[in-house]
Order: structure tokens, then sequence, then C-alpha cells
């Protein structure tokens, strides 16, 4: 009979590397969803439509035209975006539609440099029309002290304009990348490919399986030392 020392031995080692085992099968599965619903991200992203003076909430990636006017003086300016290794901001800038609707849209890169003065931006008067992709509210990452200082905002929302404007007709931003008032579009849909996701799932697998083969090649050793040691 194995002693009780030894058995704790035993048992800890099966216990230890089970756990790793079944944790990689566990991350392995979940990789393997997000891949499923990344392609269902895609497939529906392809598949929104291009719309004109939309008139109910956008699908999420749906191309789409307004005509309105631009809220000039209510432009805010996301901080910290770089193109072509040039710093700058992203001009934030409410318009509304010939329906009376509200929307934020999104009008591209302005390069400020490292200054930190107030950027500032000429913006169409009267009528204008332009096109984008829409997207929904995204929740935002980790935010250190307040999203906006002046007219800066460190993160994306429709919080800024709350008090001045109320709340906009949807819960998104239009993306401009043509139109009256477009600066340089920077903003690309962040999508990681289905494949990467699979091959992180396979990577998980893969340790899973090399944890129960070190687990049972363990396991040997250790009955073979106590059955050594019975011998002795």
């Amino acid at each position: 009979m194995m002693k009780p020392s030894r058995q704790w031995r035993f048992y800890s080692w099966c216990l230890f590397w089970s756990l790793l085992v079944a944790l990689g099968a566990y991350l392995g599965l979940w990789q393997w969803e997000r891949a499923d619903d990344k392609r269902l991200a895609i497939a529906l992203r392809d598949a929104a439509p291009a719309l004109v003076q939309p008139t109910e909430s956008p699908a999420q990636g749906a191309q789409v035209t307004l005509r309105g006017q631009y809220l000039a003086e209510q432009t805010l300016y996301l901080d910290n975006r770089v193109v072509d290794g040039k710093v700058g901001v992203a001009v934030l800038t409410p318009l509304r539609d010939t329906h009376g609707q509200l929307w934020l849209v999104q009008r591209g890169f302005l390069a400020t440099g490292p200054r930190r003065e107030a950027p500032h931006v000429a913006t169409p008067s009267g009528v204008v029309e332009l096109t984008g992709e829409w997207q929904e509210v995204q929740a935002g990452g980790p935010l250190y002290g307040e999203n906006r200082e002046g007219v800066r905002l460190q993160q994306l929302s429709h919080d800024p304009w709350r008090a001045s404007l109320g709340s906009f007709s949807y819960s998104g931003w239009l993306h401009a990348s043509e139109g009256d008032g477009v600066l340089i579009p920077w903003w690309e849909a962040n999508v990681m490919p289905p494949s990467r996701h699979m091959g992180y799932a396979f990577q998980w697998w893969g340790l899973a399986l090399a944890a129960l083969m070190v687990m049972f090649i363990g396991g040997r050793k250790l009955r073979r030392d106590k059955a050594q040691q019975s011998v002795w």
C-alpha cells in the first residue's frame, strides 16, 4: 500500500495537471466559439445594406448616406490619433439631417503635431451630403481621469454632448469616408479573422494534450518510484 505522504504527492500531481488540461480544453473551446462569432460578425457586416437618409437605426456596418447641416460649434476632437506617422485628432461633429434627426459624425483625421493647443477645423455650412460606415456604440477601454479636456476627448462617447444637445437619435456614430467636410479617413473596423481564433484554439488544445502527457508520464514515474521503495 502507498504511504500517505506518497499518496498525497501522487494525487496532488494528478489534480494539478488535470486542472491544466481542463483549462486548456476550455480556452480552446472558447477561442473556437469566438471564431464562430467573428464569422457571424463578418457575414452581418458584409450583408449590411446601403442606406440613404435612414429613419431608423442602421445595422452595424451599414453604408449610410446623410444629408443635413453640421452643428459646427459643437465640434469636439478625439485625441491621440496617428495616421502615416503623424499625430493628430479625429474630428467629431454632430449633424442634424433633413428629417430633424441628430447624428454624430466622425469626419476623419486632422494632423495637429505634438502641440496641445485647441484644434480647429473648417466646417461647411448649409446642407451637406456625406457617406460612411455605421458603428454601434462600443464599450470603451480603461479611462484614466476625465474623458473631456477642453475640446479634446479620450474616448468616443455621446456623453459630452448630452448637456447641450440631449440624446442623439441612434446609439452609434458614422465614420464618414467621403462627402462634404470629410477629412482623411483613418478608421477601420477591428475584426480579427476567424482563422486567428482557430489557431489560438489549436494552440490551447495542444497545450492541454501536452499537459495530459506530462500528467500520465509523471504519474507512472511516481508509481514506479513507489514500487521500488517497497522492494527496498
